[in-house]
């Protein structure tokens, strides 16, 4: 693997060295809203889990058990495909 020296020489839009290691990077310090899971309206459809952009939301046998709030950069599209309204961004403020 090439190593880059310097700041300057990564492309625009960051670089990739190596495939699987988004685990490694923490990035959900970078929300301003996050997903909350409505227990009540949610029906487990898993929609949400197919739309999400970082893998964020956790499901253990065939069931939607929350997000990975390391990981969730809150941009809501899983509130926003949620047929059922389970979904409701929230200030994360109210969580710190």
């Amino acid at each position: 693997m090439k190593k880059l020296k310097g700041w300057k020489n990564i492309p625009i839009g960051g670089l990739i060295l190596e495939a699987g290691n988004a685990k490694d990077y923490i990035t959900g310090s970078w929300r301003t809203f996050r997903p909350v899971k409505l227990r009540e309206k949610c029906t487990n459809c898993l929609i949400c889990f197919i739309y999400c952009p970082d893998c964020s939301i956790k499901v253990k046998k065939d069931k939607m058990e929350g997000f990975d709030y390391n990981h969730c950069k809150g941009c809501g599209i899983c509130a926003n495909v949620c047929p059922f309204g389970a979904i409701e961004m929230r200030n994360e403020n109210e969580y710190q």
